[in-house]
């Protein structure tokens, strides 16, 4: 379960902010009273608390501390569930820390069990595995330690991998500094994976004695997560203490004040009951997920106004510090000039204004071709993102008979994402063959009335290109797909990928209404003319008014 982690989580970061005073002596760096205010806000206003830990990143040279807030503040995201942007935060915090200095270690350990858990919410268990490898290495504190490891086993658990979960579940017996509820914790894991492994396995006896024990401890957490155990394991063969086990998840989850368990309990209530309470629970489900989705992008949307309104403030500052500076060294230079008049004759005085006129056009020059061209970079980046995005997004929702909400909400943030990027050119990491990724970009411009053709497009022929050529390149064919729907008219695409001796070649071909004889190329091509250009390549475009176009891409081999 979700929260009987960030509950161990939240003993780690308190063990972590000791850390952090032992770092420097408060008589070298005094805390910060952003920090201070930040950790009083901490659990009751978290949104208030995240404010004051940005605010204190923007300001502080305390290394440790600043890796700790930019920690609190991703665990704060994602309890509310914005575990990406969680993840972005926890890599800034990283950069601060070093594993030779020893005090930064509980810090780390905390900064890598986090990601640890991030990446367990989001189903990406090897990945949460690995980093839960990094926070045992670093951990120092034999109970904490045992938090990892117990984090570790849930994850190898969560992708079915019984036995690796079993190996460390059972070290935990081994142990005999364990408290009832760490005791009760162990066996129910134990108890759950052998289940899961042999669902001959009579997993009731370990899994009541667990309840008992959190009962008598009055473990809340603890009971949720039996109570969670138990409906699963009685589901199929006694619905009826299914759907006990499960009313008890929800009132427990409800005291919890926890929406995902009250999602988990109802979603057994409505597998373990009978039809005629099945719609009572399944409407209660619907709101309290419609509810818990709002209330989350509610909080995606804060924080990141937070980030932007801090980071606005202290760009207003630096530009009044720049000012500033800027109307002293004027005034220095007006009274150098006055100084200079007195002792150059006049034809002195006309080469000096002379030269100052030339160096203030020369610079006015400069900032109007910079600001250009960054106004270029930052439409053509609307373009490429969001405008192709967006179209390529019309374009398959046009061609389906029923909508999928979520996916095309998943979609539309993947968009939204993306297009808070624009401002600045993040490292792209590929994490599925180019291949797949091209077909599944280029046919999804194919319609009923419009056949589209892929030749060529295998592995090894995205082998013989470099990271930014595939970024440009998949730019490049949304854009010629993107122009074939909204003007060719095309029944037939054809897109051929070659490899020759020394360099790549992509011919795009269609039988649409093609271009009028001296056409001049729209914004969209002409892009992909200086893209390819910018890769050492060529463009040869050849087409006449209702004989189809035929565009060839042709680009060195990395």
């Amino acid at each position: 379960m979700r929260k009987p982690l960030y509950l161990s989580l939240f003993f780690l970061f308190l063990a972590a902010f000791y850390a952090c005073q032992k770092k420097m002596p408060t008589t070298q760096h005094p805390i910060s009273t952003d920090y201070e205010t930040a950790k009083s806000f901490l659990w009751h206003q978290n949104d208030s608390a995240f404010y004051y830990f940005n605010k204190f990143t923007t300001s502080s040279k305390d290394s440790l501390r600043m890796a700790m807030a930019f920690n609190q503040m991703a665990a704060i995201q994602s309890d509310a569930g914005d575990y990406y942007g969680a993840q972005e935060i926890l890599v800034q915090s990283l950069r601060y820390l070093h594993e030779q200095d020893t005090s930064d270690r509980k810090c780390l350990a905390s900064n890598y069990n986090e990601l640890g858990m991030v990446n367990y919410s989001l189903k990406n268990y090897d990945a949460a595995i690995a980093y839960y490898d990094e926070a045992i290495k670093l951990s120092v504190v034999p109970n904490y330690t045992a938090i990892f490891q117990n984090n570790k086993a849930n994850a190898y658990q969560k992708k079915g991998d019984y036995q690796h979960a079993l190996l460390i579940y059972q070290r935990a017996f081994e142990r005999t500094d364990q408290n009832k509820v760490e005791y009760a914790r162990t066996l129910t894991n134990v108890a759950m994976t052998r289940w899961l492994q042999d669902h001959h396995y009579n997993a009731s006896i370990p899994l009541q004695q667990a309840l008992h024990l959190r009962l008598a401890a009055k473990d809340r957490w603890g009971l949720n997560s039996s109570y969670s155990h138990l409906a699963d394991y009685y589901l199929q063969t006694q619905p009826d203490s299914a759907q006990y086990y499960a009313q008890q998840m929800y009132v427990v989850a409800s005291l919890l004040k926890s929406p995902d368990d009250r999602l988990t309990a109802l979603k057994k209530l409505i597998l373990s009951s009978p039809p005629r309470d099945m719609r009572g629970y399944f409407a209660r489900y619907q709101l309290l997920i419609d509810s818990l989705q709002k209330a989350r992008n509610a909080a995606k949307n804060q924080f990141a106004l937070i980030r932007y309104q801090v980071e606005q403030k202290k760009v207003e500052n630096l530009q009044l510090q720049k000012d500033n500076n800027a109307k002293n060294y004027q005034l220095f230079k007006q009274q150098l000039l006055l100084f200079a008049s007195l002792l150059l004759l006049i034809g002195g005085l006309i080469g000096g204004s002379y030269w100052y006129r030339r160096r203030k056009e020369r610079l006015i020059l400069e900032n109007q071709k910079v600001v250009r061209e960054n106004e270029l970079r930052t439409s053509k980046k609307v373009h490429d993102v969001v405008a192709n995005g967006l179209y390529r997004i019309m374009s398959e929702i046009e061609n389906q008979h029923e909508v999928d909400k979520e996916n095309l909400l998943d979609k539309i943030d993947l968009l939204y994402e993306r297009s808070r990027d624009i401002s600045y050119d993040p490292p792209r990491m590929e994490t599925i063959d180019f291949h797949p990724k091209i077909a599944k970009l280029i046919l999804s411009f194919a319609t009923s009335n419009t056949k589209v053709l892929l030749v060529g497009n295998q592995e090894d022929f995205w082998q013989h290109t470099t990271a930014k050529a595939r970024e440009e390149l998949e730019h490049i064919l949304q854009e010629l797909m993107v122009n074939m729907k909204k003007h060719s008219r095309a029944s037939n695409v054809v897109i051929k990928f070659e490899a020759q001796n020394d360099s790549l070649q992509i011919t795009y071909s269609d039988d649409g209404v093609g271009f009028a004889e001296g056409t001049k190329p729209r914004n969209g091509l002409r892009n992909t003319g200086n893209r390819i250009n910018g890769l050492g390549g060529q463009l040869i475009f050849d087409s006449i008014l209702g004989s189809g176009a035929k565009i060839q891409l042709t680009f060195p081999k990395a």
